[in-house]
């Protein structure tokens, strides 16, 4: 194996870390309430703690810091959006955790987000290694 290829698989490790604790373990009350409103504090911060967590993530990999803030930018635009989405979905159709649908919303947010690590390491790879 490549040291590219332990890497990326490090750094993929890496961000599923980061994304449980900033998922769930990190959520105040604040961030978890009103998530359908568009202008809402309370996503933007739990979106930055996703980038706070990114940051550390490609600093430990080695990533140029000019490229990690781009890339925490673009990570931070995406997850506040995707949040939305769910929130509204929640919201319009009263979804909550007793209902099916609830968690068809829950694993298509978490795809969205696991899709843009997917983006992120391949940026990472043909930008910054």
């Amino acid at each position: 194996m490549t040291g590219t290829i332990g890497t990326l698989l490090i750094l993929f490790c890496l961000l599923q870390i980061k994304h449980m604790f900033a998922d769930f373990y990190l959520q105040t009350p604040r961030m978890l309430s009103g998530r359908g409103s568009y202008w809402h504090l309370g996503r933007a911060q739990h979106a930055g703690v996703h980038v706070l967590g990114s940051i550390i993530v490609f600093l430990l990999v080695g990533a140029p810091l000019l490229f990690i803030l781009a890339l925490v930018a673009v990570e931070w635009l995406l997850h506040f959006h995707i949040d939305y989405w769910k929130g509204q979905l929640c919201n319009r159709k009263a979804l909550d955790p007793f209902k099916p649908a609830f968690w068809r919303a829950t694993g298509a947010d978490q795809a969205m987000h696991q899709l843009t690590y997917v983006a992120m390491a391949w940026a990472w790879v043909e930008f910054a290694v």
